[in-house]
């Protein structure tokens, strides 16, 4: 799977739902993920961009790059050596297709409807939200 930054973002507002729970199974090795260098730097931009924690962070940037690196330190790397742009309806978000292509992920978790391209099914991939996701895998976790 590849996650969207406002996921990360949204896990880390609040310890309260999907988003939170998925990035504590990505934490500790149980939600396979995959991250490139583009969507690395997507991360930590917008988890470090002025405001996003409102006007008293509870969090500051050296915190917040020990979450990365952990984070960072469970994830399947990957270098698309393409590009696909732009795709999307937002440009920016071209860079989670290209890493799931990459990765041959299967899925990408997102809150954004940008990701809602009808060629993104014909890549194979599904564009699930935190709580779909997170069904999903408990799911696949039940002996059979």
């Amino acid at each position: 799977m590849v996650v969207d930054a406002n996921v990360v973002l949204s896990a880390m507002r609040s310890s309260a739902g999907a988003s939170h729970l998925l990035l504590r199974e990505m934490l500790v090795g149980k939600a396979p993920f995959a991250v490139s260098p583009a969507v690395a730097f997507e991360y930590e931009d917008l988890l470090k961009r002025e405001g996003i924690f409102g006007d008293e962070p509870w969090i500051r940037p050296d915190e917040i790059d020990t979450v990365l690196d952990a984070l960072f330190s469970q994830a399947y790397l990957v270098s698309p050596w393409f590009r696909f742009r732009p795709f999307l309806s937002d440009p920016k978000d071209d860079i989670y297709i290209e890493c799931a292509l990459t990765a041959e992920a299967t899925f990408i978790v997102t809150h954004d409807r940008h990701f809602r391209h009808p060629a993104v099914r014909a890549f194979g991939m599904t564009v699930v939200r935190p709580a779909d996701f997170l069904a999903e895998l408990m799911t696949r976790r039940q002996p059979k």
